[in-house]
């Protein structure tokens, strides 16, 4: 048996002087707007509560409310912008640090183009977000016509069944993740503001890459992969640089919302969601 000196193993016992998460100070606090779809919110409070339990534990003011899962960029965008606004009013806030995961970032970009909001805005930093749209998309839309209205009225009614404070329209928001709108209609029309500061990250998972993926995405991970190249089994690694592009994280698009993440993977979503608030730490903001 092999013999273990008495301050070799009491080392591991020895207490640090401050075993706390570090306080990360930022000059704005941080609004979390989460993507297409309402499936975590039967797990969870919210699509990306657990980030922001993670930034809340570093002293961060941070944000993650509820808006309608399925519904167009132009819907989603006012409710957003609402959920700003009586923020604000609550707690006094001038600007926020906005995180936009997934369709979030576009809903934001609207929302800060269009809807006279950008006073409210210092960032806008978005994740794995479809600014040229997603292949995903366009094969959704390929299900023969009547079973996608069928499903689209499912979703719908589930849509409003678990935030019954808007009208739903599934359908309508798959089209609007589609390339050729998102590239040839949305982009066009919605303008970065230049008092904004945009940054972005991508990932990428499976085909191509070195890390896993959940065998139930490996489909459309490889479908994307063929058109668009690299991607976190939603949305391409060249689809998601908008403004400052910071970063391909190794994480899957569930996993960004700390989702279905393995024990040995969960240090991989800590170590994204810090390296976020660092970049807007560093940038003053």
């Amino acid at each position: 048996m092999k013999f273990i000196e008495p301050q070799k193993f009491l080392k591991k016992f020895e207490l640090l002087d401050f075993p706390q998460p570090e306080i990360l100070q930022l000059q704005y606090p941080v609004f979390m707007c989460h993507g297409y779809g309402g499936i975590a919110g039967l797990v969870r409070p919210a699509p990306i509560h657990e980030p922001c339990m993670t930034l809340r534990s570093h002293g961060i003011h941070a944000f993650a409310p509820n808006i309608v899962p399925y519904a167009t960029i132009s819907t989603r965008a006012e409710q957003w912008a609402e959920k700003i606004e009586q923020l604000q009013e609550q707690y006094g806030y001038k600007k926020f640090n906005v995180v936009g995961h997934s369709m979030g970032g576009l809903d934001m970009r609207y929302a800060i183009s269009k809807l006279n909001i950008a006073d409210s805005v210092a960032s806008l930093t978005t994740i794995a977000t479809p600014h040229r749209g997603t292949s995903l998309a366009e094969l959704v839309l390929t299900t023969p016509g009547l079973l996608r209205e069928k499903l689209g009225e499912v979703f719908d009614w589930f849509g409003e069944s678990i935030f019954p404070n808007a009208k739903s329209n599934a359908v309508a928001a798959v089209e609007q993740l589609t390339r050729d709108y998102v590239i040839n209609e949305f982009n066009p029309a919605v303008p970065d503001h230049k008092e904004v500061s945009y940054f972005s990250f991508s990932a990428a998972v499976g085909r191509g890459t070195n890390h896993p993926l959940n065998p139930i995405y490996r489909y459309q991970n490889m479908h994307i992969y063929k058109q668009e190249g690299l991607n976190d089994s939603f949305v391409s690694v060249e689809s998601s640089a908008w403004g400052k592009h910071l970063q391909t994280a190794p994480l899957s698009h569930m996993e960004q919302l700390d989702l279905q993440v393995s024990r040995e993977r969960k240090k991989y979503v800590e170590h994204f969601w810090l390296d976020l608030v660092e970049n807007l730490r560093e940038k003053g903001l």
